[in-house]
């Protein structure tokens, strides 16, 4: 693909048609925007242009494709002992990988670790970078009232779905340079610092009751399967999965 912009519209197109349905959004930007947010570990040794698109998971995602590949796959009773959601996002990127067999191009998981066991990669810059959602840390806030000496984790804001959203990786696509990308900025949708101290305050201390989700009004929150499933250990969900496969399928996935 020579025309950087036609073939970055092309693969944005072919991208949405892939995972929108699937209740994903993705959302493009240079490795060059991400390597300069990030420390010298986390860079991509890739040309600055490089195309790139940041993957994320709506609150539809649960309904439109977790629980659709659960109804392929769990009725073998393999559901109890693998990790779901990983097997369900492999099986997404590498549809991905497979639609665009012409490119170059990797995935990369939120969860993956390098050799040195550093995440591969960082993927709230990423999504900050692309525009799909605002990185909220304690360099935001003015004044910032938190000790010196605690470490405050930031935090994503989506601006229709505030925290009921997820991160689920990148995509790189290592043949295609788009040094003519627009640059969309995130949208700031918690401008006001007492309110960001807050959100900040929510998410380090108080994460598990999710009312940092809600720092905002939002479109749509998770339906109460997905709550339950997410808010459930992974050790203990065979139980929840169980229940999901008797209500859209109508079966026993463990029955002897």
């Amino acid at each position: 693909m020579s025309d950087c912009r036609g073939a970055q519209h092309e693969i944005s197109i072919r991208l949405g048609n892939i995972l929108c349905p699937q209740g994903f959004e993705v959302y493009p930007f240079q490795v060059g925007w991400y390597n300069e947010q990030v420390e010298e570990p986390f860079r991509f040794n890739l040309p600055y242009a490089t195309l790139c698109y940041t993957v994320v998971s709506t609150p539809d995602m649960f309904e439109e494709c977790l629980v659709p590949f659960l109804c392929k796959t769990g009725t073998s009773g393999s559901a109890a002992t693998m990790d779901l959601l990983d097997k369900c996002m492999q099986h997404c990127f590498t549809n991905i990988k497979e639609a665009f067999p012409s490119e170059e191009v990797e995935t990369i998981h939120d969860y993956e670790l390098a050799a040195t066991r550093r995440p591969k990669v960082l993927v709230q810059p990423a999504g900050h970078v692309s525009g799909a959602t605002y990185y909220y840390t304690r360099a935001c806030l003015n004044p910032d009232p938190f000790p010196s000496n605690n470490k405050i984790f930031g935090v994503c804001i989506h601006p229709r779905y505030g925290g009921w959203f997820a991160l689920r990786g990148i995509i790189i696509f290592q043949s295609v340079q788009c040094p003519d990308l627009p640059r969309t900025e995130p949208i700031d949708c918690v401008p006001d610092n007492d309110r960001r101290v807050e959100l900040l305050d929510l998410f380090n201390n108080h994460w598990r009751d999710a009312r940092y989700r809600d720092i905002v009004k939002v479109d749509k929150k998770y339906s109460e399967d997905q709550q339950k499933y997410f808010g459930t250990l992974p050790k203990d969900r065979v139980p929840i999965i169980q229940n999901l496969l008797e209500k859209y399928l109508g079966i026993d996935a463990f029955a002897n």
